[in-house]
């Protein structure tokens, strides 16, 4: 989808009159002046652009992945309604042109989540890391009704063991879908990041206007979204007004972009 900015100029016409006139009698009197026209009223101000959050609903889209600034890959993310209140978000990083000898994996992730009135609640988390000498299947399962969350697989021993869940909890996933649901010019966001066995506060902000992104060919005026509390590790993510899913996403390490997201396209599904 292409968005476009564009002003409206309202250029005001000052009409000029004269008039001329000869008079020839000596008794007759000057008529008297004219009053002056009343001036114009200023054109109305168009009102700004509300912010409108995208409603959760299916899609599929495509990005472009680079790495430290060379084409690598592609990425896919995907939201589905599975039924009900229930939900799954997946995404999907294929390296390509030595992406994958690169980072040494390929990597899929996905989230299965219940929507609960605007709260999205996670219900269980799968990453599987594929590497042509590596491979690594990680799954987690959020118990809202024990109160923790657990992770099994190729992880450490200290990150199997259970996590004590606060309401709000989100895995990496649902963290960018609720970006998408809370984004406002100069908002500030604040999540808990619950997944593959670590505990992390994130906290965002959002830039107080929108500004121009160029994403290939397309250009969008999108809302800049950073995160404040990562350290040397940053995450800059793009909204545009209507797109589901962010336009891009980048994250730099010690100062130097690392790995970016570009939307190619999305669809409804």
């Amino acid at each position: 989808m292409r968005t476009s900015s564009s002003k409206v100029l309202f250029k005001p016409v000052l009409l000029l009159g004269a008039l001329l006139c000869t008079v020839a009698v000596a008794a007759a009197q000057e008529p008297p002046a004219l009053p002056a026209p009343p001036a114009e009223p200023a054109p109305p101000m168009l009102p700004a652009l509300a912010w409108e959050a995208p409603p959760l609903e299916p899609f599929t889209a495509t990005y472009q992945a680079l790495y430290k600034g060379k084409e690598a890959g592609d990425a896919t993310m995907r939201v589905t309604h599975t039924g009900g209140a229930q939900w799954r978000v997946d995404m999907q990083v294929v390296g390509r042109r030595g992406f994958a000898s690169v980072l040494g994996l390929n990597l899929e992730q996905s989230t299965v989540f219940e929507k609960q009135g605007e709260v999205y609640v996670p219900l269980s988390q799968a990453t599987v890391r594929k590497g042509l000498f590596l491979g690594k299947k990680v799954t987690g399962t959020y118990n809202w009704q024990a109160g923790t969350a657990q992770w099994v697989g190729d992880l450490k021993k200290e990150r199997t063991q259970p996590i004590p869940l606060q309401p709000g909890d989100q895995s990496a996933l649902l963290i960018n879908l609720a970006i998408m649901r809370d984004a406002r010019p100069g908002a500030q966001m604040h999540y808990r990041y619950v997944d593959v066995g670590r505990v992390r506060q994130h906290d965002y902000q959002a830039a107080p206007d929108t500004e121009n992104v160029q994403v290939g060919e397309l250009s969008y005026n999108a809302l800049r979204v950073y995160r404040t509390n990562g350290g040397n590790d940053e995450t800059i993510l793009w909204v545009a007004n209507g797109v589901p899913t962010p336009v891009r996403i980048l994250q730099r390490e010690d100062g130097e972009d690392r790995i970016d997201l570009r939307l190619i396209e999305y669809q409804g599904v």
